[in-house]
């Protein structure tokens, strides 16, 4: 299946396919670890306020679509081998949907559980969910570069 054989909207479809291949059981438990820990810090600390989830929420959230989505770009095992092959080939469109998760679901946990307001939510969402697209795309690519080297591609 090559780039051109796939329309915008099977292109999505697969994006989003492909993501779900990723460890997201362990993601999520990678993610209530981490902020739980997030939590325990800010009470150790006394460090309260009224939005004292928010913080621990969103390093959850971030370390939750950052496991999942790393996995769904590297991991070769289990799934379908067809979308993990258009996985590997399309690292930053599969990036994009941990991203758009991340987007959506820090910026509504900022909004209900911290103080920053809307725009200022919606702000801190986009740029911790371009962040994580950015790393997941990076590490995606590099990946399947080294693969197609040991395959003798380059």
């Amino acid at each position: 299946m090559s780039s051109s054989d796939v329309s915008t909207r099977e292109s999505g479809q697969l994006a989003v396919a492909s993501a779900t291949l990723g460890p997201w059981r362990t993601a999520g438990a990678v993610g209530v670890v981490g902020a739980a820990a997030a939590a325990g810090i800010d009470l150790i600390t006394l460090h309260w306020s009224l939005s004292l989830l928010a913080g621990p929420a969103g390093i959850g959230l971030c370390l939750f679509f950052l496991v999942g989505g790393v996995g769904s770009v590297i991991s070769s095992k289990g799934g379908d081998r067809r979308l993990r092959r258009w996985a590997a080939e399309h690292p930053w469109q599969t990036a994009a949907v941990p991203a758009a998760g991340l987007w959506v679901t820090y910026t509504l946990s900022q909004i209900f559980l911290g103080g920053s307001g809307f725009f200022g939510a919606i702000w801190a969402g986009l740029w911790h969910a371009a962040l994580l697209g950015a790393v997941i795309g990076v590490v995606g690519s590099v990946v399947a570069g080294r693969r197609n080297r040991e395959k003798g591609g380059y």
